[in-house]
């Protein structure tokens, strides 16, 4: 058995709240969340880091060492933090130790150049994703049609933008590349939406209600279209996960994840001067 050690901001949340199940019921097995340390306790009515590791049956470690000295492999979860992703990814990164680090993976592009040099500097395996990389939906285009072939890409759904845009990006990078040269925002503030181009190719991205969806155009006049996504692309993610956990061979490169979090703080900036293209930093 591999005792994964979960390492948070605070261990009430989704997330957290999820995985110990989902990693217990995987097809890839031999894996347990055992360990679990937070910087703090969670806020309002959550629970406390003391009663979320009782529910769970999750031994508290009361610093960072511990929890990465007694586990085999790390979660670095924060999911809707990710300002707190370079503190919380020090340590980890440090210790060579498998180490996943959710969504999203870090606050600016600067600060995620930082996290994997300590990954580098450490000899540390690390990789980051949204789950919606791993739809089955997405795989169905790449089966289609490569990178090459895709003129143009389009996906929407709902959610709060600094918190859900990184699932519609992932997607798109992970079909179109890291190579989008610039962004447009054409939305509201209400319903932020953006086009991003790739100079062959282009994609647009909608924050509006409802479920994540997918589409794609490729060749001259062939498309794929799925409205909603349906597929268990958590257990996928969650598969991958472990996988990596056991072979340390890395699933997501590292350029890919620095071009979705250099689409975020260009597509913040874009919001600022709408219709107006801005220059992709890289």
């Amino acid at each position: 058995m591999m005792n994964i050690g979960f390492i948070d901001y605070f261990l009430d949340e989704w997330h957290a709240n999820n995985y110990p199940q989902w990693i217990r019921e995987s097809a890839v097995s031999g894996f347990a969340v055992t360990y679990g340390y937070a910087m703090q306790d969670a806020p309002g009515a959550g629970l406390t880091t003391d009663a979320w590791c009782k529910k769970f049956n999750v031994t508290r470690c009361v610093t960072m060492e511990e929890v990465i000295e007694r586990s085999d492999a790390l979660i670095v979860l924060a999911p809707n933090n990710p300002e707190q992703h370079e503190a919380l990814c020090r340590l980890p990164l440090a210790s060579g130790k498998p180490v996943y680090v959710d969504k999203t993976f870090a606050h600016d592009l600067a600060a995620a150049k930082r996290i994997f040099a300590m990954a580098h500097a450490g000899k540390t395996p690390m990789f980051s994703s949204s789950a919606l990389r791993y739809a089955a939906e997405v795989d169905e285009i790449k089966a289609k049609a490569p990178r090459n072939d895709l003129h143009l890409v389009m996906t929407r759904g709902g959610g709060k933008f600094e918190i859900y845009i990184i699932h519609q990006l992932e997607m798109i990078v992970s079909l179109l590349g890291p190579g989008a040269q610039r962004v447009m925002s054409t939305g509201v503030p209400e319903a932020p939406s953006f086009v991003i181009d790739y100079g062959g190719a282009r994609a647009t991205a909608a924050m509006v209600p409802g479920q994540f969806s997918l589409a794609a155009q490729y060749d001259t006049d062939k498309g794929i279209a799925f409205g909603e996504i349906k597929s268990a692309f958590f257990v996928r993610l969650i598969e991958t996960m472990l996988t990596f956990f056991k072979t340390r061979a890395i699933p997501v490169q590292e350029e890919e994840t620095l071009a979705v979090i250099a689409l975020i703080d260009t597509a913040k900036k874009a919001i600022l001067v709408p219709d107006t293209w801005v220059a992709v930093e890289h």
